[in-house]
């Protein structure tokens, strides 16, 4: 009795020391400084951020204390975002935030201009996705599912569109997934005279309705209803539309025959042509059509692939006039590169070629191209510029390490954020060539802390698994570390197509707080994952789960080989795709992991939404088996529960990754006699939002400690 009290008492110390670990992580994390919300002014010599409440203007060139852009009436709001008039003027700022989804939300405006404060559109409902007209003289917003339109002289505002509908029709917003999977929420642009606006209307009558329980700490808890895809399910039907802005005036553009697709943006060329992307259903055909002032239409780009065609977004493809533009592929080689092309005369050149990746088109002065890549590592980011005929490339960035980069209007200065798995951020102003002008942010705080305290650092690595895949890999060691004991180790990991986890940056997590005490945590990117070429990226298509969980386990076996690990101690963690890989893993493991954490994970992807699920395993009508074989609801029958500790996490209130995923995967559980865990978040989302991202986070080391 005495020596289990002892236990209990030991074990309660070790958990409060980690919990001091994880306060401890919290606070080191956010000294790493950057430098957020950072905005090009016109003259490219200046840009702005939000700092304290206020929007201050700075010199890239010179060292300056910032102006204040705000009058003394304006700083007492509370800004969530602003934007400027094309001759920057005036400013729109989104005061206060009500969330709808992820990436959506309602908010209040005001208007500042010649010295003055003051809200507008006070008679909307719900305003969101507020722009200016691009001549600065109207303000175009969405509200209640319609389009608006705030003329900013008479102070009055004109409904643009009628016809939207809670779960009906939305007009100029986009639907549920496609602002989860395509990352937009405003569907409209205005056309560079500010005569015209075109918009995207969603008929989402179709969808079928999902129901998420909210509870709210009421005596009679309420369901949520919103429309939600389920992959193989009907999407919306998404028709063009432009409107007169001088006469309202609608005209719907014919965007082809088939009517289920995505049409994931639209805009104008700077010369005022509108443009549209257009993508099937499979995801395997991508065009960007143009259309003349006469009517006509053309493709101008057209991209086909045997599986799919990488998600597109803002950056695919950028103009650099009337007739050139940019475009952002991998199908020509297997690897993303940047291409030229003419809207009339099609494929140009390339501009860049070789075994990596551009990762990001950073920006363009229409005679040279700036782009971050992963030449010298698919681990890390480096900043390059090169002619538009691919010639005369230059390495602009040092660092041995992953950059980020925030560029000035017409490229004539860059803000660079470096770190390494060593060296916390550090954040510099440069020219164009790369010539450094001045420090922004070191982190010297924090640095000095981690030299001080000496804490551990991932080591890089790359391994082989037992079928000849070369993959890479981390592990973080405690900084005792005595490679004559054993240690437990936790496997991290997300494992989603096109992801990275095994990066050279600076960065800390829960998972450091095990470290302290004695664990090792280790990660690696198996096949499937990004930034290696297409080959290797879509080797997961049609049968999500099966080649990620494989490497997991073999990953698995690798470390239990090591004379540092202790082969009976491997444990497991994952959140979203994560948290279906770490179920896969322990019921496939046969009692490999001792323990394993998945939170908010996919337990089918019949229960996942469209865009995501098919573009990576075709619709289940085609791909049935590429749905069930893997599932883990599927083989609920071979966790090992008698080695195998589980929890499951999950938020109620998750629009994304359904509760219904976790109520399937203990109705499987309990079927099969299997016991387990379930940590539960009333009225939570995805991400633990609003309240318990930190209860989560010790909620897993808490029980990391118990049972690994």
């Amino acid at each position: 009795m005495k020596r289990l009290l002892l236990w209990a008492a030991l074990l309660l110390c070790s958990v409060a020391t980690a919990q001091n670990e994880y306060r401890e992580i919290a606070r080191l994390r956010a000294m790493n400084e950057t430098v957020r919300g950072i905005r090009s002014m016109a003259d490219g010599e200046h840009y702005t951020v939000l700092e304290r409440g206020d929007i201050r203007r700075y010199s890239y060139a010179l060292k300056n204390e910032g102006v204040s852009l705000l009058p003394e009436s304006a700083r007492q709001i509370e800004i969530t975002d602003y934007a400027f008039s094309g001759d920057e003027k005036q400013i729109l700022i989104a005061s206060g935030y009500t969330p709808i989804y992820r990436h959506s939300y309602t908010t209040s405006y005001f208007l500042v201009a010649n010295g003055r404060c003051e809200q507008i559109m006070t008679e909307a409902q719900a305003p969101r996705d507020a722009q200016f007209t691009p001549d600065g003289s109207q303000i175009i917003y969405s509200d209640k599912n319609n389009l608006w339109v705030y003329n900013i002289a008479t102070k009055k505002s004109r409904q643009l569109t009628t016809d939207g509908a809670w779960n009906e029709v939305i007009n100029g917003t986009t639907d549920w997934v496609y602002e989860e999977e395509l990352g937009n929420t405003a569907a409209y642009a205005c056309s560079p005279d500010s005569r015209q606006v075109a918009f995207l209307r969603f008929d989402e009558s179709r969808v079928a309705e999902f129901q998420m329980m909210r509870f709210d700490a009421k005596l009679y808890n309420e369901a949520y209803s919103f429309k939600y895809p389920k992959a193989g399910e009907e999407n919306s039907i998404v028709e063009l539309w432009t409107i007169d802005l001088l006469t309202g005036a609608k005209q719907r553009i014919d965007t082809g025959k088939e009517s289920d697709q995505y049409i994931p943006r639209i805009g104008y060329t700077p010369d005022g042509r509108l443009w549209y992307y257009r993508l099937n259903r499979r995801q395997n055909i991508f065009e960007m059509v143009v259309c003349e002032p006469s009517g006509a239409q053309h493709v101008a780009y057209e991209e086909r692939a045997r599986q799919y065609v990488e998600r597109v977004d803002d950056h695919t493809i950028t103009f650099l006039d009337k007739n050139r533009f940019i475009v952002r592929q991998e199908s020509h080689t297997g690897y993303m590169h940047l291409y030229l092309y003419t809207v009339r005369g099609g494929l140009q050149g390339p501009i860049t070629r070789g075994e990596w990746e551009v990762t990001q088109l950073v920006g363009t002065d229409g005679k040279r191209v700036w782009y971050l890549s992963t030449e010298t590592s698919p681990l890390r980011r480096n900043l390059y510029s090169i002619r538009l005929d691919g010639k005369d490339k230059q390495r602009l960035t040092e660092g041995e390490g992953y950059y980020t980069i925030a560029p000035s209007r017409g490229m004539k200065y860059y803000i660079s954020t470096f770190s390494s798995a060593t060296t916390p951020n550090c954040v510099e102003i440069a020219t164009g060539e790369g010539e450094k002008v001045r420090t922004l942010r070191e982190s010297r705080e924090l640095k000095e802390e981690l030299a001080y305290t000496a804490r551990p650092v991932k080591e890089f690595f790359r391994f082989t698994t037992e079928r000849g895949d070369t993959l890479n890999a981390y592990i973080i060691k405690p900084k005792d570390f005595d490679p004559t004991k054993k240690y437990p180790v936790l496997l991290t990991q997300y494992s989603g197509p096109g992801s990275q986890s095994v990066e050279d940056r600076w960065s800390m997590g829960w998972e450091d707080a095990l470290v302290e005490k004695g664990y090792l945590v280790a990660c690696t990117d198996g096949r499937g994952t990004g930034f290696r070429g297409e080959e290797f990226k879509k080797l997961t298509y049609g049968r999500l789960g099966q080649l990620e969980v494989e490497d997991q386990l073999s990953f698995a076996r690798h470390l239990a080989e090591q004379s540092y690990v202790d082969a009976d101690r491997i444990g497991i963690y994952g959140w979203s795709y994560g948290g279906f890989m770490a179920l896969g893993c322990a019921l496939k493991g046969l009692g490999l992991f001792k323990m394993a954490i998945a939170v908010a994970p996919v337990t089918s992807w019949r229960y996942y939404d469209t865009i995501y699920t098919e573009i990576y395993n075709n619709l289940p009508q085609y791909n049935a088996a590429g749905y069930d074989d893997n599932s883990p609801i599927n083989f609920a029958r071979m966790l090992d529960d008698k080695k195998t500790r589980l929890l499951i996490i999950h938020g109620t209130a998750d629009d994304n990754v359904h509760f219904q995923n976790t109520i399937e995967m203990a109705r499987a559980l309990n079927r099969a006699g299997k016991q387990y865990d379930m940590m539960i978040y009333p009225d939570q989302n995805h991400s633990m939002l609003p309240n318990d991202t930190y209860h989560v986070r010790q909620k897993m080391i808490d029980y990391t400690l118990e049972n690994l």
